[in-house]
């Protein structure tokens, strides 16, 4: 599965593509849709500019993706610096009156558990987000179901990064997109790793993503013109065999595994929860 990461915390004083308003975060996640990614996982912003979680500003987001992209998956994030409370953020999930089809848990943050139980409640699908070993840690603890786990991978340098993705692979023990021994695993980074990263990922043949959340740069360093950009590209040299110099070549038996047929197309989407 190849996710698209539309605007994280990113302004349009990053990038003036970012997508900020329910408009243009439909617009968007439409254009990647119609490229082939299997689902969009977005930052919902107020009128100021701000993430929020608050229920309208979520259920303006979702409804206007849906209405643009009916049945592509969409996500949200849950992270504390959109609300530091853990038990403002547990009361936001439980008011939601549109929810999305998953949402992120990073569990590294303060009452990440209990955020994750709001959401299993009602029923969205949890994405578990690690960045370090404690996390693993943290995480392993959980009573909460999660539907998928996310390894993110915060280092700028490419070697470190690498060296991160595989530490948390082998704490989590799992290295396949899927595997009985635990739910399916996403492989991304932000900034300079992230196409190296995404290379790694393909080659493990687990999910990744990409868009203007993690990077704004193509793998030949070049600045995209937007997210459609990135998914062109990373699709385009998924199909190609690599991510750009250096990095690994890869077999259409792992690009299958990720979810494209023989066209190039991703064909793999999420459960709806």
């Amino acid at each position: 599965m190849l996710k698209a990461c539309l605007n994280g915390g990113r302004s349009r004083d990053d990038h003036p593509a970012v997508p900020v308003t329910p408009a243009e975060l439909a617009a968007d996640a439409a254009r990647c849709a119609a490229l082939g990614v299997a689902a969009v996982h977005v930052h919902p912003r107020d009128a100021s500019g701000a993430e929020s979680l608050r229920p309208a500003v979520i259920a303006d987001a979702l409804t206007a993706i849906r209405a643009a992209q009916p049945g592509l998956p969409v996500g949200v994030s849950t992270g504390a610096w959109i609300e530091p409370d853990p038990a403002d953020r547990v009361a936001a999930v439980r008011a939601w009156s549109v929810l999305p089809d998953f949402a992120s848990v990073n569990a590294h943050e303060p009452g990440a558990e209990a955020v994750a139980a709001a959401l299993h409640e009602r029923g969205v699908l949890v994405e578990v987000g690690l960045w370090t070993l404690d996390a693993v840690t943290a995480y392993q603890g959980w009573r909460v179901p999660v539907g998928r786990i996310l390894v993110e991978c915060m280092a700028e340098e490419v070697p470190v990064a690498l060296a991160d993705a595989g530490r948390i692979l082998a704490a989590t023990a799992v290295g396949e997109a899927t595997s009985a021994a635990g739910p399916p695993v996403l492989l991304h980074a932000e900034g300079p790793a992230t196409w190296a990263v995404l290379a790694e990922a393909v080659s493990r043949g687990l999910h990744t993503r990409i868009g203007m959340e993690d990077t704004f740069l193509l793998p030949d360093g070049a600045r995209a013109s937007g997210n459609a950009a990135l998914v062109t590209a990373a699709l385009g040299h998924v199909r190609a065999g690599g991510v750009g110099d250096g990095h690994r070549g890869i077999r259409f038996d792992v690009r299958r595994r990720l979810g494209w047929d023989r066209s190039g197309r991703c064909r793999v989407g999420l459960a709806r929860r």
